[in-house]
């Protein structure tokens, strides 16, 4: 998996491109930290990213757990397979899909 970065003022937006699996967990989950040390929003962009398993899911859940109270994490053009996981899981009740 491929992330890009590109920052919006206060607002870091991470482009995923590729497949987020056990493998490619670990650099989302690094990315992520690293990115709420020194933004306040988050913006994990999804519209290339075609797989997610459940350790993806767990860098989502956990990473929201963490910054809920006082950060924003959101994720946007979550589509396919990808929206269906969140969908079947209750994953899109928490998250924030824009």
């Amino acid at each position: 998996m491929n992330i890009t970065k590109q920052a919006d003022g206060n607002k870091l937006i991470l482009f995923l491109d590729g497949k987020l699996d056990t493998v490619t967990a670990p650099q989302l989950d690094a990315e992520l930290k690293a990115a709420f040390e020194e933004y306040d929003t988050v913006e994990i962009n999804m519209e290339k990213l075609v797989y997610i398993s459940s350790a993806g899911l767990r860098v989502m859940h956990s990473t929201h757990k963490r910054v809920r109270a006082s950060k924003t994490m959101l994720i946007s053009h979550a589509t396919g397979t990808v929206l269906d996981i969140f969908e079947s899981t209750g994953f899109s009740a928490f998250l924030n899909l824009i």
